[in-house]
């Protein structure tokens, strides 16, 4: 027997980055997978409802860019991104109360890449981070990823506490401060002003940034629109901005932007051009002829009024559908409410017999930095109608074993902060 002939074993690949395994994927991801028949309700997801997509506008805009510009659509761009969007965007901030410029911004492949890149400019391994409790479970992720040590900020039904949030700082030193203030993924509550302004003088006194991130501002149904942290004076040279166009125009565009100061975005543009080299530009161009073309406010508010009504479907039938005893938020607008069950029940537990029943939702356990509260879940309000929005209540109860043919009909206690 010749060498050639004889079987050897050959050693295993290299291992994988030891982050991978830390980290994990996203629960929400994994839930998707499972729940992806169409029969399924799915108040897991955040997923825009696809039935109020303007998708005429949208293709009308691809259309026009493809056949007026296509050479220059179809080309590499610069890594900031294309200065007609860049300065649409600006407009838009502006107009809100943010004085912004074209070159104040840099448009990202959906916002969670901003997120993304951020961590690589901003973290060492060991760093802290700040979050809120519960935290936008893509976040946890990014900072993870980097290595981050991630720290919960206390608060209550309104958001972050201001005096606890300085106390964190001052004994943990942590680099950044990760916000999600209006209508916060996964609860839906909203920060309140004078927290905000509370924030921003924090953020000054003790040298932190504030990063951000506003997906869903646009989509409130009722109430006052709420300042940005980023429009106080105290914290305007050390916050950073998010935005989308996911929840507003369309999420498979991937399109987001961060605005933030000088220094910083330079080192997310460097990050960047290591990740993707730039957005893609027909996406970037369709957006900005959108945007000239078409009225985006109108269309938003379209959206959200169908939402609001979504919203109220779902809280009408809550009750029938939760144990005595649980709890829930009546947010003002974007995607989500909150609830509680009561002591003793784990929703993550709780689900497989859920999905039996042809609808989901999103355990709360995942979004917590520290200890989870496993009696919380998230639910979305806006991926369905009303009609079917009743239906899935109806089957969650039956999965939580209160529908009539479980139960002589236990009741909620009712709405809660």
């Amino acid at each position: 027997m010749t060498v050639s002939d004889r079987v050897v074993s050959s050693p295993p690949p290299p291992a994988f980055a030891g982050r991978v395994a830390a980290v994990g994927g996203s629960p929400v991801r994994d839930i998707l997978a499972v729940t992806a028949r169409p029969e399924v309700v799915n108040f897991a997801g955040g997923l825009p409802a696809p039935g109020l997509f303007d998708t005429g506008g949208i293709a009308a805009a691809f259309h026009a860019v493809l056949a007026e510009a296509p050479q220059r659509a179809l080309q590499y761009s610069t890594t900031e991104g294309e200065p007609v969007l860049r300065a649409a965007l600006a407009d838009r901030a502006t107009a809100r109360g943010l004085a912004t410029h074209l070159d104040d911004l840099l448009v990202t492949t959906g916002s969670q890449q901003a997120l993304s890149l951020l961590a690589t400019a901003l973290l060492e391994p060991g760093d802290t981070v700040l979050v809120e409790n519960p935290c936008y479970l893509a976040a946890l992720q990014a900072f993870g990823f980097a290595g981050a040590r991630v720290v919960a900020v206390p608060g209550d039904a309104d958001g972050v506490d201001p005096d606890a949030l300085e106390e964190l700082v001052v004994r943990e030193r942590p680099k950044l401060l990760y916000l999600v203030p209006t209508f916060q993924n996964p609860t839906g509550r909203t920060l309140p002003a004078e927290r905000r302004a509370a924030i921003a003088r924090v953020a000054a006194r003790r040298g932190l940034w504030v990063v951000e991130d506003d997906p869903y501002g646009e989509l409130r149904f009722e109430g006052e629109r709420v300042p940005w942290i980023a429009s106080y004076e105290e914290a305007r040279d050390r916050t950073v901005l998010l935005g989308s166009f996911s929840k507003v125009m369309a999420p498979g565009l991937r399109l987001g932007w961060l605005r933030a100061p000088a220094a910083l975005r330079r080192a997310c543009v460097v990050a960047k051009q290591a990740a993707d080299l730039h957005t893609p530009t027909v996406n970037q161009l369709a957006a900005a002829r959108y945007l000239a073309d078409r009225d985006l406010d109108a269309h938003v508010g379209r959206v959200a009024a169908a939402y609001g009504e979504r919203r109220d479907a779902m809280l009408a039938g809550l009750a029938d559908a939760l144990p005595e005893g649980s709890a829930w938020n009546r947010p003002e607008g974007g995607m989500f409410l909150w609830v509680r069950l009561p002591e003793g029940h784990d929703t993550t537990a709780l689900l497989p017999r859920v999905v039996e029943q042809d609808v989901a939702y999103v355990p709360g356990a995942p979004f917590y930095a520290g200890a989870p509260d496993t009696s919380t879940m998230r639910l979305c309000f806006v991926t369905h109608t009303p009609e079917e929005i009743a239906e899935g209540l109806r089957r969650l109860g039956l999965g939580l074993g209160l529908g009539r043919d479980a139960t002589t009909g236990a009741a909620a206690a009712g709405p809660a902060d």
